[in-house]
């Protein structure tokens, strides 16, 4: 009787597909690296990496060839749509030559834009919230209104230039260090305060900002308004010497840490527990990210839902952790917007200043959508 019982309680070998043998496990069954027996099909097509599965390596790829494809005709589009001057002719490249520098400075914005949200928001390890909600726009808005109100009209040319814009990138980014040194480093130690912080800080130059607004005169606040709008024509062609190797030494800083990032998305308990200091990780990203912000916050001005927008979609179209995955998707997909709605806006509709308001409504339209389907922040 304990012999038959014994019988029956032991598993019985399963039989594969094709020879039927009882050695071979059939598909279904669990494998693990060191484990006894050869690895199943469904075991060789899909494991823990950054992909999946044959699927997902095919899906991710091709997203980003479309992508690709979509950045190269809106390039061209730009370059040449509209040209006036014979193909070919000294004067035709002379104005291909001038667009160029739109291209680039929407190439620095988007490239900011994109790497900044994506770290920003695994720091923070939450994926609704964007750098803006430091305080940087409202920093921007406050010294350009600031010039403004104490010096009238000539206030604009006083902020406009390398100086300035070196001085107002200087003063976010010691702005953003002294925020994070001093609430990351202190008793409290804790991200969500100094969020917290942040938003009453942001809130706060806002208040001052339309306080000052509404005691200038009417030509001086349209002079304004102007200026305080994300526009890729506030843009010049001078600051991007400075601009873009600054921007690739931070981006390419976050980029060599990816793995690091990877580790940094899993949470606090978890990355301390893999030898990670989290705390000082954190800085170290908060610190990269501000720089970024503050070199496409002064070049272009503010663009709220811009990195929010693209960070997004890269989760949604990538569908992986890896960061070194997430970032190049994440600057496709910004270039392809950003760049396509500024060929539409500006040889379909001649309407150049509305890109970014256009940016801003799909973004905000991409925000809700978000919220509603997370049903909480």
């Amino acid at each position: 009787m304990t012999a038959q019982l014994d019988r029956e309680q032991r598993p019985r070998p399963r039989r594969t597909q094709q020879s039927g043998s009882a050695q071979t496990p059939v598909e279904g069954a669990s494998w693990a690296p060191g484990a006894q027996g050869p690895r199943t099909r469904q075991d060789r097509a899909r494991h823990a990496g950054a992909i999946t599965s044959r699927r997902h390596a095919l899906r991710y790829w091709s997203v980003m060839v479309l992508l690709g494809s979509l950045s190269l005709l809106f390039t061209f589009g730009i370059l040449g749509y509209g040209n006036p001057m014979p193909f070919g002719s000294s004067g035709y490249w002379l104005i291909a030559g001038m667009r160029v520098e739109t291209l680039l400075i929407i190439g620095v914005v988007v490239f900011c834009q994109a790497m900044a949200t994506v770290a920003f928001q695994t720091a923070t390890n939450n994926r609704i919230i964007t750098p803006s909600i430091m305080g940087f726009e409202s920093l921007y808005i406050a010294i350009q209104t600031g010039a403004v109100f104490f010096f009238g009209i000539a206030g604009v040319t006083m902020v406009t230039g390398l100086p300035q814009f070196l001085m107002q990138a200087a003063a976010m980014v010691l702005f953003a260090t002294i925020l994070y040194s001093w609430l990351l480093s202190g008793k409290f130690s804790n991200i969500h305060i100094m969020l917290l912080v942040g938003v009453v800080i942001g809130g706060g130059l806002g208040s001052l900002s339309t306080f000052m607004q509404r005691i200038l005169t009417p030509s001086e606040f349209d002079v304004l308004t102007a200026r305080l709008f994300g526009s890729i024509g506030n843009g010049r062609a001078e600051y991007l010497p400075f601009a873009i190797p600054i921007a690739l030494l931070a981006a390419s800083v976050l980029w060599w840490r990816a793995r690091r990032l990877n580790v940094v998305a899993l949470g606090r308990d978890t990355s301390d527990n893999l030898g990670v200091n989290h705390r000082r990780e954190v800085m170290i990203i908060l610190l990269l990210v501000s720089v970024l912000m503050a070199m496409s916050t002064s070049l272009v001005g503010p663009m709220t839902f811009l990195g929010f927008l693209v960070a997004t979609l890269a989760y949604q179209f990538a569908d992986t952790y890896s960061h070194r995955m997430l970032f190049p998707m994440a600057m496709l997909i910004g270039y392809t917007v950003l760049s396509g709605a500024y060929f539409i806006m500006r040889h379909i509709f001649y309407a150049e200043g509305a890109v970014t308001l256009i940016i801003e409504l799909l973004g905000g339209i991409v925000f809700l959508t978000v919220l509603m389907r997370k049903g909480r922040l």
